[in-house]
Order: C-alpha cells, then structure tokens, then sequence
C-alpha cells in the first residue's frame, strides 16, 4: 500500500483496517466518493488479496475531524441485528471509531450490487417490472426490520420523536410559523402509541439498492432508533421521497401495497388516520433537518455547496406539510413584479443568468462525462443559479404584500408570528393567519423550485 510523504492515506487506512479484520494482507484501488449523503461520506473501492482477487467494498465515514462515535457503533449494531433478522444489508467488513488514513468514525461493507437513483428506479424500462411490486417489497422490508431482535440495540435513542424534533428545531434558535403550526396539530392529533421496535429512521429510495428482483439491499441506518414502527411507513409516504413522481410511496407504488407488504410481514395493518400522522411528522421532521443540514454551511461549521442548497429547499417541506393538514389558502398569489427599467447594458441580469446556466449544462456538463461528483455539484450550481435569477425577477412584492398580512395578524415579522403561535396568543385556525403563512410559502417556493407546486 503506497504511503504519501510518510502520512498514511485513505485506501492505506481501509486496507489496513481489512487486513486486520479479515486476518490476512489486501491492497486497495484509489478510492472513489460517491455522490450524495449530506452528512457522511460515501466511498468505493476495489480491493484485491494476494491472488489478486477483487473484493469492492463501500466506505462510510463521517467527516474527518468530526463525527459521532456512538452513532456509528450503533449503526454497526443495526446492521449486525438486521442481518440475523433476514434484512438485505451489506455484510459489515469493519468498523471502528477512527484509524490513520480514515481520520473519523467509520463502517467498511461488502458492495452490493443494484440502484440507487430514485429517476432510474421509477422511469427505466429495465425496472419496469419490479415496480409492480416495489412498493410491497417495501412494505415487507420494513416490517422485517420491525422484527428485529432488539436485546443488542439498547443504546439506540428512544426519545419520543415530537420531542427530539422539537429540541432540534428550536435549538436552531430560528422560530417558523409552519413549524410551530406542525408541532400544534402533531400534539393534538396524535394515535396511540405502538409498542417499540427498531426503527430504520430513513428508509426510501435513495437508501436502498434495487435490482430486477428486488430490493438486494437496506442502507444509511445512522438516524436507527427504537420507535412507533409506523414512522418508518409515514416518513416512506413523505412527498419529498416521491422525487417528483405522483404515486403516494416513493413515486412508485399506492399506500395499499405498502400496507399489504406490511402486513404480510408483521400481521399488522395500521389505519388510514394513523398513517397520515404518521406521514404528517413526516413531513415536518423533514423540514427541520432540511435546515439543520443548512446550518452546517450557514452557521460556518462546513463549506458545502450541497449543505448551503438544501437552505432554498425548505419552502419545499413548508408547502407538502399545509398542503397534508389541509391548512394551505392557495389563493394566496401576490401580483408578479413589473419589469424596472435599468441603466446598465445588455445582456441584461436575466440574460446573464440564462447565458451562464446554458454554458454551464450544454457545455461544461458533457465534457465532464465520467465524473460523476463534479457533474453533480454542476447541477446544484445550476439550480442554485435560476433559483437567484427567479428570485431577481419577482421584484419585492411578495414581501410587501406578506408585510401587509402579517401586520393584519398583529405580527411584525415571520419569526414574530412564530413566536405568537407558540404563545397560543394567534391560532393556525384563524384564515388570516392561515393566509399570511401561505403567502410566505408560496413565495419561497415560486422563486426556489415552482415545479414543486402541485397544479
């Protein structure tokens, strides 16, 4: 294994750790990152023994330098129960709290074959056939997770899941009407407790791998915890997880085949109203940790082109959360900015913007062909540019007309408004309240991503 100027690199640290945990000498390929995963690092590598056979093996790891220990050892655990349990999930390799050239907590895994991307999934021609029955596969999936033996998982979290959403919300220390408005209508909603299991806590498409057959593997088990069951079921149904497509799971299947799947596993068949709670928290849960992402570049912790563009997305999950509680006054559209003139010479900005987004996907895009992160990061950075050329368009009249509405309400501000509806001084019943939120959200999304917005 070659070492660089005496410091031991990254495909060092995982042959060493392989090599030590398998019990004989291997040699590892340049690592490869994967694209995807906001919070911990995905990477592939071919290793070889000393026959020279192959072995592909998946790296995570959090980010060196940072990290959480416990979550990755519990995350180890999960794999080992769910494994003894029939759950598809890469066979764990190795894993330990940091080693030289890993720098952080990490997992080494086998490399499953199959998947991953929500738009193949859902549109191939290849995958047309196991999307008849996907969604029940799911269904299965989960309640096989639901039936993992627990005695080895104790020090998984099982605080209640209102609660600990609510504690990262607010220590974001930035209070939101749509917030405060899920946490109400959760509280005052909510069905009777299930008796605990394992949790997956991100199960959806994304994090499975799919082939022909089916579902070849269960991945990203570090928001595991021990739970209502029904989360999982809920937060599968999150609009977000549909990736633009309309069918209810996943963009896929009907919540029916999800419940068959279910149930053939577990005998249980929760009901509509607790499904949709379920999905509600969903939904909210979404939102928060959308802004907590966020907050890792906007706070300062990390630079991440990724981290800072999940900030513009979380008008998405303010709109799916008054959309599923029925809360959202449509009729909320402030008038369209009328075009300014201007001193400056063309191209004018909206000319700028539409020059540079087309050199950036027409040009620079095809030659960067078998790079896959950098072709990935070019799209955010394309997004992230209409994003900034809708929002130069609309002009300021949404935020006068939202100033109007809110000061109808008796508030200053969003935050103020927040602020009255955690009081109980203002309620999400009121229509003008209802009106003043909607406007807000609405024009968020018109100017971050208007193809979100359901016709």
């Amino acid at each position: 294994m070659a070492v660089n100027n005496g410091t031991r690199t990254l495909g060092d640290g995982i042959g060493e750790v392989l090599s030590t945990a398998l019990g004989y000498e291997l040699t590892v390929g340049e690592p490869r990152q994967l694209t995807g995963g906001a919070s911990r690092q995905t990477w592939a590598a071919d290793v070889h023994d000393a026959q020279g056979r192959s072995i592909p093996v998946v790296l995570r790891r959090d980010p060196p330098g940072q990290g959480d220990a416990d979550r990755m050892r519990g995350e180890a655990a999960c794999l080992r129960s769910a494994a003894a349990a029939g759950v598809p999930v890469p066979a764990l390799l190795a894993a330990g709290d940091t080693a030289p050239g890993i720098d952080a907590p990490y997992l080494v895994m086998d490399k499953v074959e199959g998947e991953a991307l929500p738009r193949r999934l859902q549109r191939d021609p290849e995958f047309a056939q196991v999307r008849e029955h996907l969604a029940e596969d799911m269904g299965y999936a989960i309640g096989l997770i639901h039936r993992v033996d627990t005695t080895s998982l104790a020090m998984l979290d099982s605080t209640d899941p209102v609660d600990a959403i609510e504690t990262v919300y607010r220590d974001l220390n930035e209070p939101r009407p749509t917030v405060e408005v899920g946490l109400r209508w959760l509280r005052a909603n909510r069905p009777e407790k299930r008796p605990d299991t394992l949790v997956h806590g991100d199960f959806r498409i994304g994090n499975l791998l799919i082939d022909g057959t089916g579902i070849t593997a269960v991945l990203d088990w570090e928001l595991a915890h021990l739970g209502d069951p029904i989360e999982d079921l809920g937060w599968l149904c999150v609009r977000a997880w549909r990736f633009g497509a309309a069918a209810p799971v996943a963009g896929i299947g009907t919540r029916e085949q999800l419940l068959d799947g279910y149930q053939r596993a577990t005998g249980v068949r929760p009901s509509e109203a607790e499904l949709h709670w379920w999905e509600a928290f969903g939904t909210l849960k979404w939102l928060v940790l959308s802004r907590f992402q966020a907050e890792r570049h906007l706070g300062g912790a990390e630079y991440s082109l990724e981290l800072a563009a999940i900030g513009r997305r979380v008008c998405e999950s303010e709109y799916d959360l008054l959309l599923i509680l029925g809360l959202l006054d449509e009729t909320a559209t402030p008038a369209s900015a009328a075009p300014r003139r201007t001193l400056h010479d063309r191209p004018e900005l909206s000319e700028i913007f539409d020059l540079v987004d087309k050199t950036l996907t027409d040009d620079i895009a095809p030659a960067l062909d078998g790079h896959d992160r950098e072709r990935y990061l070019l799209r955010i950075t394309a997004n992230l540019l209409r994003t900034a050329a809708r929002q130069v368009a609309a002009g300021d009249d949404a935020d006068i007309a939202l100033e109007e509405l809110l000061g109808a309400v008796g508030a200053a501000s969003e935050t103020n408004l927040a602020r009255l509806l955690r009081s109980g001084i203002v309620t999400y019943t009121d229509p003008a309240v209802r009106r003043a939120i909607s406007t807000a959200v609405l024009a968020r999304l018109r100017v971050s991503n208007p193809r979100h917005l359901i016709a």
